[in-house]
This record gives C-alpha cells, structure tokens and sequence, in this order.
C-alpha cells in the first residue's frame, strides 16, 4: 500500500520524525491525519437525522456518529440503501481486531490509505471525492483534498530530507517512491 509506512510512523528515527511533526512522545500521530478526517461529512445527513430522529454530527469519524451509526439499532433506522453503503464502511475502516482499537485512531489511519492508494491510482482530488461519495456515502470537500495531498507530498519531502540528513538512503528511497506515487506523472 502507498505511503502506509508513512501513517506507521515508519521513519529514519524518532528523533528525525519528531522533526517532522510525526510523533509525540513515541505515539505516531501523522500531522495529515487528524486534518482530513476532520473534513470527511455524511452525505444525506439531514435524510439520515431524519431517519434515525436523533441529533448526529456530520463529521463520520466523529466519536457520536461512529456510536449511532454503526449500533445495530442505527443500522437497523436508515434505508436500506444508506444502511448497504454504512456496512461497507463499517466493514472497510471499522472491522478492528481488538474492539477497543476504533477509539485509537484506527478507523482513520485505514481511511487515509483509502484516499492515498485512490490518489497512487491516479485519481485527482475531484475523482477521489466522487468515489468515496459513490462507494461509502461520505464526502469532502475537493480543496481539503486538495490540501491533504499536497500536505502528503510535502510531509514525504520532509521524510526524504531528513533521511538523506540521516544517511538512511533505504528510507529516502521508500520516501521518494511514495511521493512519486502522489505526485504521479508529470
């Protein structure tokens, strides 16, 4: 998977990578992360409030909406349309081996291998927003995509920067491999 060693924190040292703005106290974050996530919305939200007449954010990856949502009684609210692309979701970044993993962040971390490996196939912001929307019923706005893959790109320089600083030319090299990836073909 493009650029998922990125998200693992997979980087020269934690010294570097603190550099980067990758870890805090050894946690991998990735700085790209929690921005874009921020930005993914449920389309159909007012249809969906309706359905399960309940109050739910718009965000997906908000804490309330994983919670309504994906309960078997949320499901159970929603047409069977939403409710066929809400499984898909659940089952696509949800489906943790350990429970407890979906309030860790991992939800979010598969979601961003989703848009980079939708971007590593050559699918500019616009396309990448019309196939979320299409596979999961989820959106953003193309501008935050925009931003997320540039933020990607210049994040791998700064990996590819601080490697080559570090003579670690295995991850220089696996660093600029992934940007070429989102970059694409010029």
């Amino acid at each position: 998977m493009p650029c998922s060693w990125l998200l693992r924190g997979h980087l020269p040292s934690q010294r570097a990578a603190a550099g980067a703005g990758v870890f805090c106290h050894g946690v991998s974050y990735g700085p790209v992360a929690v921005a874009i996530t921020d930005k993914i919305y449920l389309k159909n939200h007012r249809q969906i409030v309706s359905q399960l007449d309940t109050n739910i954010p718009k965000r997906v990856f908000s804490g309330a909406t994983l919670e309504i949502l994906y309960s078997g009684e949320g499901l159970a609210k929603v047409d069977d349309a939403t409710r066929d692309r809400l499984l898909d979701f659940a089952q696509d970044f949800l489906d943790c081996e350990n429970s407890d993993d979906i309030y860790t962040g991992y939800p979010e971390r598969k979601f961003i291998e989703y848009l980079l490996e939708l971007r590593a196939q050559g699918l500019g912001p616009d396309a990448i927003v019309d196939v979320m929307s299409d596979e999961y019923m989820v959106y953003a706005y193309p501008g935050d995509m925009l931003s997320f893959l540039d933020n990607s790109v210049r994040t791998l320089e700064s990996v590819e920067a601080l490697a080559d600083v570090e003579g670690d030319s295995e991850m220089q090299d696996a660093a600029r491999r992934a940007k070429k990836d989102l970059v694409g073909p010029r």
